[in-house]
C-alpha cells in the first residue's frame, strides 16, 4: 500500500512539473550548476574559486532593461550578489565567485546557496518557473 502511495505522489509531482514547464511560454533563467573550479592557498586560508552557469530554459527573450542577480548566502546570510545580463532563449551566462574560509575548517562545514533575483522588471513575464532558481552546495 506504502509504494502505491509513494507512485502516485511521484505521478502528482511530474504532472505538475510538466504542467508547469509547458505553461512556461516567458523567459526562465535557471541556475544548472556551480561547482569548484580550483582551490588557491593564501597562508592560512583557501580560495575556493566557484563557477556557475545561468541559463533560460524559457521560450522568451528576456528584455533589455532587465535587471537580475544570482545573491550569494553563506549559511543561510547573504554574502554577495552577481549580475546577470539579459539572456535568448537557450543563451547561458557564466559566473565566477571566489569563498574564502579558514585551511583549519572541515570539508562540507560551509553551506553556500545561489538564489536568482529578479529585481526588474518584476513579474513572471520574466521568471515563469520560479522552481529552477536556486543552488545549493557544501565546501
Amino acid at each position: 500500500m506504502r509504494a502505491i502511495s509513494m507512485l502516485f505522489a511521484l505521478l502528482v509531482l511530474s504532472a505538475t512539473l510538466a504542467q508547469a514547464a509547458i505553461a512556461c511560454n516567458g523567459a526562465d533563467p535557471a541556475i544548472g550548476t556551480v561547482s569548484v573550479k580550483n582551490v588557491s592557498h593564501n597562508g592560512g586560508t583557501n580560495v575556493y574559486h566557484l563557477g556557475g552557469t545561468v541559463t533560460n530554459r524559457g521560450r522568451a527573450r528576456q528584455p533589455s532593461n532587465v535587471l537580475q542577480f544570482v545573491d550569494v548566502y553563506i549559511n543561510g546570510q547573504k554574502s554577495d550578489a552577481r549580475g546577470i545580463p539579459p539572456l535568448r532563449p537557450g543563451q547561458s551566462y557564466t559566473f565566477g565567485y571566489d569563498f574564502q574560509r579558514s585551511s583549519d575548517a572541515g570539508d562540507g562545514t560551509s553551506r553556500l546557496r545561489f538564489q536568482i533575483e529578479m529585481r526588474q522588471p518584476a513579474g513572471s513575464a520574466q521568471n515563469c518557473n520560479p522552481n529552477n532558481d536556486t543552488f545549493a552546495m557544501r565546501v
